[in-house]
């Protein structure tokens, strides 16, 4: 019986813990039955706590485990007494089995309860004796109040760490007693609360800790972000809130907590905006200065910048529909007001869940909220409002949002899966665009949900067995029918242009090219093509508009008739006059009125469109037309040229911008129309000629169509494949002026000037200034030295602030397994911080130097101004003998007594004087050099070791024989000018006194320049291929190249804009298993097999570095935990994995707190003197709580894991993988879709939560926030809808989208702050909103495919794109790792768009919405981010399919019609050809290639 007992214990423990391999973030083995309550019981997050503290102390005392075991069962049994949850049942009784089996029955009989409480409060006390509670704190206190942290930071987070963990399960406790009991000791009463103030600082929050104080975290104690807290204070103008409706005993109520009570927003969504707004807030002050710390108050530029940037859509929403926005003068409006209006906003964006993706139905309900707050303000009582007000209380959720969200739902649900018809179905941007006229106000507020806005669809499963109408709305604007002519309807100007012109150049060349009235008349027939082409265009306009013409605005549907009208009868009347002026002219007396007439009209026409198209090409125009909209005429004017709507409008760019981009099409079109009509046109005018002439050609088939007809079937045969490639080849024209314009935009911009080991050797000695002049901070007085003394200081001021930041560039690489630990040696630079006269540089550039130095000197029969000269044709040997020869008499000075520095202050003297007699061959011998260099690798050899008695003997010999060498064998000059001092120094030696004891070196810096005399004198080969690994050595190269080119001046990390990073992932390879890294595939190869031949050099590095033999069976690598976690983290980081994307993207912050750390000696004058080992010690930066802070205020990582929920209840190993991410990186945080299923009136209810977790002291998941959805959010595309869950936990002025497949560089996160500063640069007429970034693809060296692959992707993400960006300004968004305009764009929508299907290239759609609401995109190469790509064949064949399939999507959608529309028409090509034109062509033009060869 005890054996089936403990199986049964067993499996059931195994049920309830997650397996994991290895510790947890803190070293402590992770297991036990905490971190498994399902999620219909998440609601009570104590459960799982008080399940931890059981676990932790079960050891302790089994009897408090068992108590809280029990505890935490009846807390789950009055969540859900019946287990109606998902999961809970099981969890139920597997919690039971636990209690009654293996903590019961430790009992000895019965268990006795009523001492439940006393064995409690008990065990209270003797685990604070036991962790020294009272001394715990203290220490830390002690640690904090003396400064000793800043030398000893390790320390400090231990102890941190530590107290966290112990007032954390006192915490659990404690709260447990007291639910227990309301009876407790008077004096255990006051040690609890006492215990439970130190514990504020537990309490869960994000980035900031706004609901409780806390101790370990110094961001609460920047001026910026207590200003921005005291901002949000409950002001004088809000009514008093009721008691009820504010609880919290840790802060004072807030104007957030005002909108709580009112509209009924979720709680964690008020928290987690409340800290949203703060965020941004507290960026934007730093931006514009540092408060006064005493009292810190917000400057009201810096509130009304971010007011202006987050409502800036909902103001040109309300001037587009001509209405007032919800306050009449804003400059009146006071700064608290304009608070409450943000947070309001903000709160409504945060709760809107899909319908996010309807930004213009967020200002609809912002501006009928803000009316309804205004009324609620006019009280002295605070009231709920009637909108959000319901029989089940008050919720913005269920009154507001749930009602859109159901009819969106209801279409999407419509669509079978993407299978039916685009136009059968309201999509968002259907629902969004009735936001765009003033019928959206009869939906009125609250919603009236009778309203057709409403009306849902019926299922179709339900419409096949109703006969009669359909429920269905139709479409809004716009309307996707799947059909070939939307290239045409969306593209009409480049098709009429190219018809037009082909017709042109055939006239003139039927004309043999001569220019006489007759030709003329012949080129005037554009006229009716012109017209006709225009009424096939309006024709589509008529039909692409069936399925919305019930739902689109009166005076849209109105402007398609009057257009198909106004055609339909210019193309009569302009077909008729020209056909009438052609036959008035055959006749010998006719009239040529109808000609005349003919001229007259098309002049008109022709010069009012082109005096139109020249005004819209002066941005001072459009922006007085835009002024003038208000006026009836010119509204009309606009409305018939161009459709309007409200995005779309202004799409111009400045005067310059567009004559480079005009310059560029004219160069191609000039090529591509001669080509035309020199080598395709002009060519078949004899052919054609003949043929028309021959009347006896016999067919092998029926030809009805020639017969009598000058053989109209064969010209056209002739023509028509020189017809389709001339429509076609304009495609290859443009790929190949491009390609020259990248390739001389590349040049300009100096990329690729360091592209090998020599030029970086070449040009390493200017990479110091280069660096200071990008990269650091900008220093006022750096640049006014001049005196050669002054430039040799600013020479080792630039190497001593650049130094860290190389060293921690070659740190990673050996942390990356790149270099071997000698070429890290080799490449980290000295600090420069000793008193050396001259910059010391890396060993790699003066390794082997001086034993050429010296073959040179020892040969050398020149004058020494020749010999000095030959040394100094190499600059890096004339350093490499600069510093031996002050860094011997640094050392020697040092360890030598007061004779001894004697000694070598004459030798030092005699040398000098040599030199500046020019007598260095007469006074010294200088063939005798190598015994010098001998003596003194011996002395240095020694020096470098640990002192013990016998090296010191041994380095006084070594010291006496340099002395008798140097003595003897090398001085030639004569002693008797300085007798006194020979004649001491040779009677000591002859005594034994001379050097009898030395002065070991025990001084950091001191053994460091012991140890590099040592390599410089020792190190024979040359380290000219040093680092040997070829990705090493291409990210090396890059960042230097870097250095040179043109970016934005860096600020300070105080005043950089801040960012997020945001990944989205589903369920792909987190961390590869030690199953997936033996598995042998059919060749009997094993992915860690493979990994070690393609990568062998890095494979010894990671050996070496984990000190395992690498001549050793890799079987021993599996008997250690921590070198089987090692080891799957190293083959992770070579393959596509999420770890990989982790580690990348955590090098911000990494960079941002050596910044940080570095820059705290600068906050006051730049150039204040400071020791040269603050300005270049690095150690513990990351472990400084300042330095710490300021990353985390300026830099988040949310990795959207969408099923991480439900990986965790199935334990999947994806699961704890990423679990274990999180607790190696503290700043992770993870947002996941968590579902919640129960049982209501016998149905099960499911609800959705969007959650965001990270690892908290004991490595578990802790929730941060829960905002609950209202259902399901995977309506549309998978990837979107991720992405829009997540979003709301980001934050800052930018967000960097980065798929999981992706990597970073410490040193590209160097150059962060210089690319956010892109967006205040001056790019165009209006910002950039998106920044592009190159990538480097890093699997190219799988194979020659992927290599090939590999260069595709590269010049299309360099060359390509920095042509689209410049002069093109067509560069969009192609789910690269490009950098946003956060707010900008989570304002319009959000950074993708979602719609089944037609959205199902997703990424795309953000550059195409920025472009439409007046974004601007740009493209920047001076950094990079690491790509991967699938590169088996299969899977590029796949990758393509997806990319053109997506293509095809876009040509039917209503973002390529308006871009093909309200384009100028030069952008309209670029857009065109670089878009859906590139995959029409491609597809195209090889079959009639090969029809018109053959």
């Amino acid at each position: 019986m005890p054996r089936v007992e403990e199986l049964w214990e067993r499996l059931v423990r195994a049920a309830l813990r997650r397996e994991r391999i290895g510790d947890d973030a803190y070293g402590r083995p992770v297991g036990g039955i905490a971190g498994n309550v399902p999620s219909a019981l998440a609601k009570n997050r104590d459960i799982d706590e008080i399940l931890r503290v059981a676990d932790e102390i079960q050891d302790d005392d089994p009897n408090v485990s068992r108590i809280l075991c029990e505890h935490a069962y009846s807390l789950s049994q009055n969540l859900d007494p019946n287990s109606e949850g998902r999961g809970v049942l099981q969890f139920k009784t597997g919690l039971m089995s636990v209690i009654k089996q293996k903590l019961a029955k430790r009992e000895v009989g019965t268990i006795d309860r009523s001492r439940d409480v006393a064995r409690l409060q008990e065990f209270y006390k003797l685990y604070r004796e036991k962790n020294n509670v009272e001394k715990l704190h203290e220490e830390e206190m002690k640690l904090r109040e003396s400064g000793a942290f800043s030398r000893d930071l390790g320390e400090l987070e231990r102890k941190t760490v530590k107290r966290k963990r112990v007032f954390a399960t006192l915490k659990v406790l404690g709260t447990v007693l007291e639910q227990l009991t309301q009876e407790i000791p008077d004096e255990l009463k006051r040690v609890m609360e006492s215990d439970s103030a130190l514990t504020e600082d537990l309490i869960a929050y994000n980035i900031i800790p706004l609901d409780a104080a806390s101790s370990t975290n110094a961001i609460v104690s920047f001026p910026e972000v207590q200003a921005a807290v005291s901002a949000l204070r409950y002001f004088s103008g809000l009514p008093e809130l009721p008691r009820e409706a504010f609880t919290s005993s840790t802060r004072n109520a807030d104007m957030l907590d005002f909108l709580q009570y009112t509209f009924g927003f979720q709680k964690d969504n008020v928290s987690n905006q409340r800290e949203h707004i703060v965020h941004l807030l507290a960026n934007e002050q730093s931006r514009l200065r540092i408060p006064d710390a005493t009292d810190p108050r917000l400057d009201e530029a810096a509130v009304r910048q971010v007011f202006l940037k987050s409502l800036d859509n909902y103001i040109k929403w309300c001037d587009y529909l001509c209405i007032q926005p919800v306050w009449s003068n804003l400059e009146a409006v006071n700064k608290e007001k304009i608070l409450l209006y943000l947070s309001l906003y903000f709160l409504i964006w945060g709760e809107a869940a899909n319908i996010r993706f309807l930004p213009e139905c967020l200002c609809y309900i912002f501006h009928h909220m803000v009316r309804e707050m205004d009324e609620i303000l006019r009280q002295h009582v605070a009231q709920p409002a009637k909108s959000c007000t319901s029989e089940n209380g008050v919720s913005f959720l269920d009154k507001v949002i749930f009602p859109l969200y159901d009819v969106v739902n209801a279409e999407a649900g419509n669509n079978d899966n993407g299978k039916a018809p685009h136009s059968s179905w309201r999509n968002y941007d259907d629902f969004n665009e009735y936001f765009w006229s003033l019928h959206c106000f009869e939906l009125s507020w609250p919603w009236r949900t009778s309203s057709s806005f409403f009306q849902k669809p019926l299922p179709k499963s339900k419409k096949m067995l109703i006969s009669g109408g359909s429920q269905h709305r139709g479409k809004t604007s716009f309307v996707e029918h799947r059909t070939f002519f939307h290239l045409y309807h969306s593209f009409h100007r480049l098709w009429i242009f190219l018809f037009m012109m082909f017709q042109g150049l055939t006239i003139l060349a039927f004309n043999d090219e001569n220019l006489n009235a007759k030709t003329l008349r012949e080129v005037l027939s554009l006229g009716p093509t012109f017209v006709v082409m225009k009424f096939l265009e309006s024709v589509l306009d008529v039909l692409m508009m069936y399925g919305a013409y019930s739902t689109t605005r009166g005076l849209a549907v109105s402007r398609i008739f009057l257009r198909f009208l106004w055609f339909s009868l210019a193309s009569v009347f302009i077909t008729f006059l020209y056909v009438k002026a052609l036959m008035e002219e055959n006749k010998r007396n006719g009239n040529s009125a109808f000609y005349k007439l003919y001229v007259f009209v098309i002049g008109i026409y022709a010069g009012v469109q082109f005096f139109i198209g020249f005004l819209m090409r002066i941005p001072a125009m459009h922006q007085l037309t835009n002024q003038c909209d208000r006026w009836s005429v010119i509204r009309f004017v606009k409305w018939m040229r161009q459709e309007r709507h409200y995005v779309g409008r202004g799409m111009y760019e400045r005067t310059t911008d567009f004559i480079k981009y005009l310059l560029f099409w004219l160069i191609i079109l000039s090529g591509k129309f001669s080509f035309a009509y020199f080598l395709q046109i002009k060519p078949l005018v004899k052919p054609t000629r003949e043929i028309i002439k021959q009347d006896n050609i016999e067919y092998s088939w029926h030809d009805f169509v020639s017969k009598n007809n000058h053989n109209a079937l064969t010209v056209a045969s002739l023509w028509a494949p020189v017809f389709a490639i001339y429509l076609l080849d304009l495609q290859v024209f443009y790929t190949l002026v491009s390609a020259i314009w990248g390739f001389l935009l590349g040049a300009r911009d100096r990329l690729g000037e360091i592209r090998s080991l020599e030029a970086l050797h070449k040009l390493f000695e200017q990479f110091p200034r280069a660096f200071m002049d990008t990269l650091h901070v900008p220093l006022s007085n750096r640049g006014s030295r001049q005196s050669t003394s002054q430039a040799v200081e600013k020479q080792k001021f630039d190497a001593a602030r650049f130094s860290p930041f190389w060293n921690e560039i070659i740190t990673n690489l050996r942390e990356e397994d790149y270099i071997t630990d000698f070429e890290m040696e080799l490449l980290l630079m000295p600090r420069n911080s000793g008193d050396l006269p001259l910059v010391q540089w890396p060993l790699f550039l003066l390794a082997s130097k001086i034993f050429l130095a010296k073959d040179i000197a020892t040969e050398n029969r020149d004058t020494q101004y020749e010999l000095w000269d030959r040394i100094s044709r190499d600059d890096y040997m004339k350093y490499a003998v600069q510093e031996c020869y002050y860094a011997i008499k640094l050392i020697l000075t040092e360890i030598l007594d007061e004779v001894g520095r004697m000694w070598v202050e004459r030798i030092y003297g005699d040398i000098n004087a040599s030199i500046d007699n020019g007598n260095i061959h007469a006074d010294f011998q200088l063939n005798k050099m190598a015994l010098v260099i001998s003596r003194v690798t011996a002395l240095m050899g020694i020096l470098k070791e640990t002192e013990t008695p016998e090296l010191e003997r041994g380095a006084v010999r070594a010291v006496q024989d340099l002395y008798d060498v140097v003595r003897y064998d090398v001085l030639h000059i004569n002693l008797r000018e300085n007798y006194d001092t020979w004649n001491l120094l040779t009677k000591a030696r002859d005594e034994g006194r001379l050097f009898a004891k030395l002065k070991w070196p025990k001084n950091t810096d001191l053994r460091l320049q012991v140890k590099r005399l040592y390599s410089l004198l020792t190190i024979k080969e040359s380290a000219s291929s040093i680092p040997k690994n070829l990705e090493a050595r291409r990210r090396l190269e890059f960042f230097t190249n870097s250095l040179f080119m043109k970016m934005p001046r860096t600020k300070p990390v105080r005043e950089m804009l801040s960012f997020s990073v945001f990944t989205p992932y589903y369920s792909e390879i987190v961390l590869y298993s030690m199953a997936e890294l033996l598995k042998k595939n059919e060749d009997g190869i094993s992915t860690l097999f493979y990994l070690q031949k393609i990568y062998p050099d890095e494979w010894k590095n990671f050996l070496a570095r984990i000190r395992h033999d690498e001549n050793a069976p890799d079987t021993e690598l599996f008997d250690s935990a921590n070198d089987i976690l090692e080891l799957r983290f190293w083959a992770s980081y070579r393959g596509q994995t999420l770890a990989r994307t982790v580690r990348g993207m955590m090098y911000y912050r990494k960079a941002l707190m050596l910044q940080t750390y570095l820059e705290r000696l600068t906050v006051g004058d730049l150039e204040a003197p400071a020791s040269s080992d603050e300005l270049s010690d690095t150690r513990g930066f990351d472990l400084s709580p300042e330095a710490r802070a300021q990353a985390d205020l300026k830099f988040t990582y949310v990795v959207t894991c969408q099923i991480y929920g439900k990986q965790k209840e199935e334990q999947k190993p994806e699961a704890a993988d990423v679990a274990l991410l999180m607790q190696r990186n503290e700043a992770l945080r993870v947002a996941f879709i968590d579902t919640v299923e129960t049982l209501r009136d016998g149905k099960v209810n499911t609800e959705y939560y969007s959650k965001l977790v990270k690892a908290d002291v004991n490595g578990k998941d802790k929730e941060i926030y829960s905002v609950k959805l209202p259902g399901n959010p995977k309506i549309g595309e998978g990837k979107p809808e991720n992405q829009n869950h997540a979003i709301i936990f980001t934050r800052g002025n930018a967000i960097q989208t980065i798929d999981m497949n992706q990597d970073n560089y410490f040193e590209e996160a160097l150059k962060m702050r210089n690319l956010l500063e892109e967006f205040h640069s001056d790019h165009g007429l209006r910002p950039p909103t998106i920044l592009g970034v190159r990538e480097h693809v890093f699997t190219g060296s799988v194979s020659s495919l992927a290599s090939f692959m590999s260069n595709q992707e590269t010049s299309f993400v360099t060359l390509g794109q920095r042509v689209l960006a410049n002069p093109l300004k067509v560069r969009m968004h192609y789910g690269h790792p490009d950098v946003f305009d956060r707010v900008f764009h989570i304002t319009r929508g959000g950074i993708s768009k979602a719609s089944r299907v037609i959205n199902i290239s997703e990424d795309i759609y953000a550059g195409f919405n920025s472009t439409l609401r007046q974004g601007n995109v740009t493209h920047h190469e001076y950094i990079q981010v690491g790509k991967g790509r699938d590169v088996g064949l299969n899977q590029i064949a796949v990758f393509e399919g997806k990319v053109s399939g997506g293509n095809g999507e876009q040509v039917l959608s209503r973002d390529v019609y308006r871009l093909g529309q309200l384009l100028d028409f030069f952008r309209m090509m670029s857009f065109y050809f670089t878009t859906v034109g590139y995959y029409f062509c491609t597809m195209d033009f090889l079959p009639f290639s090969w029809s018109s060869c053959s």
